[in-house]
């Protein structure tokens, strides 16, 4: 979280180190003030009673109240200051990305119409909009180096915005308890220059492209005649269901399962096999299919760049 590298989690960054340092100051007194009683008591036996302090009262009251009080208010009114600033930074101008959270992975759809998920990719250098809703319970979008924490709350819409100084993958992550599979509920930030970013953008927009190899086209026959077609989408094919992410560029994609498993012909077979051995409670049930079958679905997708 300290590693900033974006705008928006500078002045967060700035707000921390001086947290830590009005804790470690109240860390240390607390520390003096046992230390003291310490050396205090070493000097009575073990019959003789501790001596009354006249001067204890004022000052619980003194540091307690009149010290303390007004460094909290302090740092709440700068915290407010902060997420104010964020919150009135947002151009209207920017580009929107409309995140949506899943038990347990994320959606990511582009004004173009291109569409992704558990991996978000921004061009560098530009403040991105990032509109944030939920289909179930309330999540939490952040990404630790680049900005705060959002809520995504049923029945509510909420916004932030994000901006990557250079070039990188940031790891961002739900950060509100949602569940059992909670902390797999994992997505990236991918941040590209802004001419590799236009042209991932427009080739994610289009629809499949066909498959070549016999097996890929056998692939693609059972994907489309069993269940997996009743839950994903992939643009150019009859499948266009809701319930799952949209596959049409899955291969493009580093990791499946949001962040649970790399994206590569073994543990995508094994993620099709059995999704509850590898992500226990996801919503993806097992596939009946034989591993000859998986084999051809696994080369099928494994095309979808």
């Amino acid at each position: 979280m300290i590693d900033a590298r974006g705008p928006a989690e500078h002045g967060i960054v700035s707000l921390w180190w001086l947290m830590l340092v009005l804790a470690c100051a109240v860390f240390l007194l607390v520390c003096v003030m046992i230390a003291g009683g310490l050396i205090r008591s070493r000097h009575l036996s073990p019959d003789e009673p501790l001596p009354e302090a006249s001067w204890g009262g004022p000052f619980i009251a003194i540091v307690g109240v009149a010290i303390t009080g007004p460094i909290l208010v302090f740092v709440f009114v700068l915290s407010l200051r902060v997420l104010r600033a964020d919150a009135a930074s947002t151009p209207k101008s920017a580009l929107s990305v409309h995140v949506t959270g899943h038990d347990w992975w994320w959606q990511a759809r582009y004004p173009n119409g291109a569409q992704t998920a558990n991996e978000i990719h921004i061009p560098t250098g530009q403040r991105v909009r990032i509109v944030l809703d939920t289909v179930d319970v309330i999540h939490s979008f952040w990404v630790p180096q680049l900005g705060p924490k959002t809520d995504l709350i049923p029945g509510k819409r909420n916004s932030m915005w994000i901006e990557a100084a250079s070039p990188g993958r940031y790891r961002g992550q739900c950060a509100e308890f949602c569940g059992f599979q909670h902390a797999h509920m994992i997505f990236y930030v991918i941040a590209d220059r802004p001419g590799a970013f236009r042209t991932w953008e427009r080739n994610e927009a289009r629809p499949l492209m066909q498959p070549t190899s016999a097996i890929a086209k056998r692939g693609e026959q059972i994907f489309l005649s069993t269940t997996c077609a009743q839950c994903h989408a992939i643009r150019g094919t009859p499948a266009d269901a809701t319930v799952g992410p949209d596959l049409t560029h899955l291969a493009g994609r580093r990791t499946i399962a949001a962040g649970t498993l790399q994206n590569d012909p073994g543990d995508l077979s094994d993620w099709i096999r059995d999704p509850q051995a590898e992500k226990q409670g996801a919503l993806m049930p097992s596939a009946p299919l034989s591993q000859t079958d998986i084999d051809a679905v696994v080369a099928f997708l494994e095309g979808l760049h």
